[in-house]
């Protein structure tokens, strides 16, 4: 019998029996009061650190000097054609004019499309024939007004030589009551001759309608250019079966061109329209032109304002959709460079710098004018500021620093 391991799994439970159900005595007989110790000792360091004075943290720090830069608002866009327009059919028919190919220059009036007629042509002329028709009905329409008014005229005469015999005994009843009879069917007569001749002008009217649109049918069977520009598409393949609606070929113009870009809510007041405005394109190419739009609504998602250049581009050098760096001139502003990294947040969000003022950390709110690869030009500060650029998220409004300064930035 192994009597070793049964001792040692008897001192193991009893072991655990002392710790886990007897420890408050066992605390006790040992006379440790180890946790009272620790909560005495925390509350004293808790006490002593609430009383001491905060110790100084080390930054560091340039002394920056306001400088005037140039007032110009710096967009990213990219360039827009002035006219764009899709030339689509009006009317169906099979294209029997030679196309223009893409890239072709066209001026106000060329032909892009032209439609077959098929019977539109004898449409037309049956239209001028009616309207003739028409027009010849209306003397004949006139000639009989001016004979029921003459009728009219001579049964009014034989009413009053009746009513004047009646009076004198010469004449019946019955004859007076004739050429009364007589009188109103004259004047029937003249309103029927009137109607006529409204009707005769209606019937030229409608034959009018039907000649203009004849004529407009004919002319919806040749599309052409709106504006002079350049064919972005070729226009529709001779053979092909056209219907209202369908392509016909789609113009831009390009001279002008515009510059478009998008300035954000903090610098729209300092663009107005007519202002000088340059730009760099992708290409490195450098253009000026003249601020034409300014949106006074803006883009709900962006809270940007849209903002037009008018570029001159006789030459068509310039393409439609290429990048630019737009600088639209305003009046000049006072401002600091100072390094992207030295801007920060404060508790409520705004935008701003750790300044170093006595030696204390301070927060100044700041406003961005610039982006530049040699920093960021902010404005909103003194003419003269020590700025913290390490360290000052470390910090805040209050806390004492050892300053150690950096060189102050070229500016």
């Amino acid at each position: 019998m192994r009597l070793f391991p049964i001792v040692t799994a008897i001192l193991v439970v009893g072991v655990l029996f002392l710790l886990v159900f007897q420890r408050d005595e066992l605390v006790t007989f040992s006379g440790a009061e180890t946790e009272t110790v620790q909560e005495e000792v925390f509350d004293a360091v808790v006490d002593r650190d609430e009383n001491a004075p905060l110790a100084p943290v080390s930054v560091v720090a340039i002394r920056s000097s306001a400088s005037t830069i140039d007032g110009a608002v710096v967009l990213r866009g990219r360039t827009e054609a002035s006219r764009q327009v899709i030339m689509r059919a009006e009317t169906s028919g099979q294209v029997i004019s030679d196309p223009l190919r893409a890239g072709a220059r066209v001026q106000k009036g060329d032909l892009l499309c032209r439609l077959d007629p098929g019977t539109r042509a004898i449409a037309l002329a049956e239209a001028q024939a009616g309207l003739r028709e028409a027009v010849t009905r209306l003397p004949e329409s006139q000639a009989r007004v001016a004979e029921a008014r003459a009728r009219l005229n001579e049964a009014e005469i034989n009413d009053n030589a009746a009513e004047r015999l009646s009076q004198g005994g010469f004449a019946s009843d019955s004859r007076v009551a004739q050429a009364t009879a007589s009188v109103e069917a004259a004047r029937a007569g003249v309103q029927s001759a009137v109607s006529g001749v409204e009707s005769a002008r209606s019937g030229i009217q409608s034959a009018e309608a039907r000649v203009a649109a004849a004529e407009n049918n004919l002319e919806q069977l040749e599309v052409r250019a709106p504006f002079g520009g350049l064919l972005e598409t070729d226009s529709a393949e001779i053979g092909t079966l056209m219907q209202p609606g369908a392509l016909c070929a789609t113009i831009i113009q390009l001279d002008p061109i515009k510059l478009v870009g998008f300035v954000p809510e903090t610098m729209v007041d300092r663009v107005n329209l007519g202002a000088l405005a340059g730009a760099r394109l992708a290409s490195g190419r450098e253009v000026v032109g003249r601020v034409t739009f300014l949106s006074r609504s803006a883009d709900p998602t962006t809270r940007t304002f849209r903002v037009d250049v008018e570029v001159p581009n006789a030459d068509f050098s310039i393409s439609d959709g290429q990048t630019a760096e737009i600088g639209v001139q305003s009046a000049g502003n006072t401002a600091h460079l100072l390094p992207q990294s030295a801007l920060t947040l404060n508790d409520a969000g705004d935008l701003g710098v750790r300044l170093v003022v006595d030696n204390i950390a301070t927060f100044a709110p700041v406003i961005a004018l610039r982006d530049t690869t040699e920093g960021f030009w902010v404005g909103g500060l003194a003419p003269s500021v020590d700025v913290i650029v390490v360290g000052q998220e470390f910090v805040t409004d209050g806390v004492p620093v050892t300053v150690t300064y950096r060189e102050e930035t070229t500016q």
